[in-house]
């Protein structure tokens, strides 16, 4: 530091107003050459301290910081990237089993709805089946009643003609049973 100081005093003495002055051009009167005097004196005194040197370990400190800047956004955009590819990735998968699901629902319902239709398909036949049943049963019934009523009329008019046609007294037990035995057969 104290070399640096008298090195300044020295060169603003030496290249002060009063020493330039016109003239030969390697006189200390003349201001060009003690411009030049004073600017090979300052670069001189700039190695001396090795501020070159200083400014470009500087320059170099800046160009590695901003090379490992680089670095870090060359990393953090391929991992972005990444990011952005497993999040597509996985959108087609969520879309496609999206999709599975509509599929399947739609054929679980079609599959119901084919299912109730042909439940309500027997239970409609087995009602009709019943109901056809019914008025079979019903029918004959119907006709086994009349045939009774039919036999028990038949059997009552020939009751009533054969106890016409024969007195009461001569009617004999044997048709009395042949009667009673047509109407139990009958029935």
């Amino acid at each position: 530091m104290k070399k640096l100081s008298t090195v300044a005093v020295a060169a603003a003495l030496v290249a002060g107003p009063a020493a330039a002055a016109s003239g030969a051009f390697f006189s200390l009167r003349n201001t060009d050459f003690i411009v030049t005097l004073a600017f090979i004196g300052f670069v001189a005194l700039l190695i001396y301290f090795k501020v070159p040197a200083k400014i470009g370990a500087l320059l170099d400190q800046r160009a590695e910081g901003i090379r490992k800047d680089l670095d870090e956004a060359r990393r953090l955009r391929e991992e972005a990237q990444e990011i952005y590819s497993s999040y597509e990735r996985r959108q087609r998968e969520v879309a496609g089993q999206a999709e599975q699901i509509v599929a399947n629902a739609k054929r679980e319902a079609e599959a119901q709805a084919a299912k109730a239709k042909d439940d309500l398909k027997t239970s409609i036949e087995r009602r009709l089946k019943a109901a056809e049943e019914q008025i079979s049963s019903a029918e004959n019934d119907a006709v086994r009643a009349v045939r009774d009523r039919a036999v028990q009329t038949a059997v009552a008019a020939a009751s009533e003609l054969l106890g016409q046609q024969v007195e009461k007294g001569q009617r004999s037990a044997g048709i009395d049973d042949a009667i009673a035995d047509v109407a139990r057969r009958l029935n």
